[in-house]
């Protein structure tokens, strides 16, 4: 049951309060009501999207060059950021799991968690989980990258609308909106007593459960923790523990163009509409061995259309997009605040896109009426814009992962939000080792392409630059990883391999924050994997043998 308004729990004590109504916590609900427990979600936002709601998430940020606006990174409404993402689904690699880094060990390995992916893709409407599939287009010779990975973009990407519906309206699960969590209380012998939450108009609602688990995004649970701590200075490690560091996102951009030398290699690029009613889109990740033995960043690379806000690429469709997306009422409609800041921040000339336009409309008007067919009104939408060109030219994209530095990190300021709850001071940091490490991939990338013969890369900086570019260009904020990081001890980790909080007994986190590192992957799917099995664990070894 939904409760539009905040009011006090209709239970006086539930098995379970689930913090945060996101996709994640969402499918932690969902399994957990195949059993007969008594479920509770704290939501802070409405049904719709709030402007008093999204001030709440309002930080510090310390270098604003490095890191996104944090309240266009996070939807506090019914649903949470699966309001905003754009339906990628991607899960993390056996090699994430593997020691690479000094500060990066995972408690837990790869086939812990592979056996979730089925329900998460489930979960994210995604259709199988498969992301392997070997195309005899693509047939380059050696294996040093492989070109077989794929890309799988939900159906439907605001997942109450679909997966949800019936979790929604379950008897046994009551949602609160309008209920920001901004505390807890502790007993001595490191229970959870009581979840504090406040409604818009700041007055206390208590709320009692055997279990809590945190599941409101990476920076807003490590927010609640650090303001616990403050408190209690010796929980979670100390102030020498890892609570807050570690913080990671992706490096993201395009350093390079990529020229297909093969038509049939091109059109495996785009996106296709698969036999589930999926789309799919193909990436190109080093091998394992390449990423162990060159020491290169997990990383996928894709072909995507010409930078749309430099007029030079000459393409009437892509001026028409640069404009559409620069005015902010029409662009928030067409992409995420996000991504349409990223194009709208270059200053070039309207008049330049305007003169392509002019001298090409047929181009536009031969594209334009499948796409919007497609983008807005099909059953399954395209989930992405993309046009081949008779160049074979195209910009070729990067998501990278972040190294995890114990100096990249979060903390709360002296500043407080208007429930009382100390904002955030966010340092995220991005290391040359880490953009010396993303060239390198680049450079073997491009030796590789052009041995197989399959393609080649063009650099948009000259060699031995190409590191410091990456630099200039590194800035994110959407994915929060690393800061309420899995470990196997309370002075290195915050949770362990089950979730659990360390120092506390019935507290579990369910967030892409407990993430030793980031991998390649928008980290949404792995997170929902992680979410179906801490239901398992829960559902056996916490509630079942207390039935017993």
């Amino acid at each position: 049951m939904i409760f539009e308004e905040a009011t006090q729990p209709a239970c006086d004590s539930y098995d379970v309060c689930i913090i945060g109504s996101g996709p994640v916590g969402l499918a932690l609900a969902s399994e957990l009501r195949k059993t007969k427990l008594r479920i509770l979600i704290a939501e802070s936002g409405g049904r719709r999207p709030s402007p008093a709601a999204q001030q709440l998430a309002q930080a510090h940020i310390v270098d604003s060059n490095l890191h996104d606006d944090v309240r266009i990174c996070v939807s506090r409404q019914l649903g949470g950021t699966s309001n905003l993402w754009s339906g990628r689904c991607v899960p993390y690699d056996p090699v994430d799991f593997v020691d690479r880094f000094d500060d990066g060990q995972w408690p837990i390995g790869y086939a812990d968690i592979a056996p979730y992916f089925d329900v998460a893709a489930q979960y994210a409407d995604c259709g199988p989980s498969t992301f392997q599939n070997p195309d005899s287009r693509l047939d380059c010779g050696n294996g040093q990258f492989d070109l077989s990975r794929r890309e799988r973009y939900s159906r439907n990407k605001k997942l109450i609308q679909s997966v949800f519906t019936d979790t929604l309206h379950d008897d046994q699960l009551d949602i609160h909106l309008k209920l920001t969590v901004s505390d807890l209380v502790i007993s001595e012998d490191g229970n959870v007593e009581k979840v504090i939450a406040r409604r818009p108009d700041g007055a206390e609602i208590m709320i009692s459960s055997k279990v809590t688990v945190l599941a409101m995004g990476g920076l807003e649970t490590t927010r609640l923790l650090l303001a616990l701590q403050r408190r209690k200075p010796a929980l979670f490690g100390g102030a020498e523990g890892a609570l807050g560091r570690y913080y990671m996102s992706h490096i993201v951009g395009q350093a390079s163009q990529i020229y297909f030398r093969d038509p049939g290699i091109e059109a495996a690029f785009n996106f296709e509409l698969d036999e589930h009613r999926s789309y799919v889109r193909r990436r190109i990740i080093p091998a394992d061995d390449q990423i162990l033995q060159h020491k290169l960043p997990n990383v996928a690379f894709w072909p995507v259309v010409s930078q749309v806000s430099d007029p030079t690429h000459g393409s009437a469709l892509l001026s028409l997009a640069y404009l559409a997306v620069k005015f902010p009422p029409l662009g928030r409609r067409l992409t995420s605040e996000v991504i349409r800041r990223h194009h709208a921040m270059h200053r070039v000339s309207n008049a330049d896109h305007v003169k392509n336009i002019v001298r090409s409309p047929l181009e536009i008007l031969s594209f334009l009426p499948s796409f919007l067919y497609w983008r807005y009104l099909a059953t399954v939408r395209r989930p992405g814009f993309y046009a081949k060109n008779r160049h074979r030219l195209y910009g070729l994209y990067f998501h990278s992962e972040h190294f995890p530095d114990r100096d990249s990190h979060v903390r709360l300021g002296n500043q407080q939000d208007a429930l009382g709850l100390p904002r955030l001071e966010i340092d995220i940091k991005f290391s040359k080792e880490n953009a010396d490490a993303l060239a390198r991939a680049h450079y073997l990338l491009n030796e590789w392409l052009r041995e197989t013969g399959c393609a080649e890369l063009r650099f948009r900086e000259p060699t031995g630059e190409l590191s410091g570019a990456m630099l200039t260009m590194a800035r994110h904020g959407t994915h929060q990883i690393g800061t309420t990081r899995m470990g196997v001890s309370r002075q290195k980790a915050v949770v362990d391999r089950n979730l659990k909080v360390f120092d506390l007994k019935n507290l579990y986190v369910a967030s892409s924050s407990v993430f030793p590192t980031s991998s390649q992957a928008n980290p949404t799917l792995t997170t929902i994997a992680f979410a179906a099995r801490l239901a398992q664990h829960l559902i056996e070894y916490v509630f079942q043998p207390a039935m017993r």
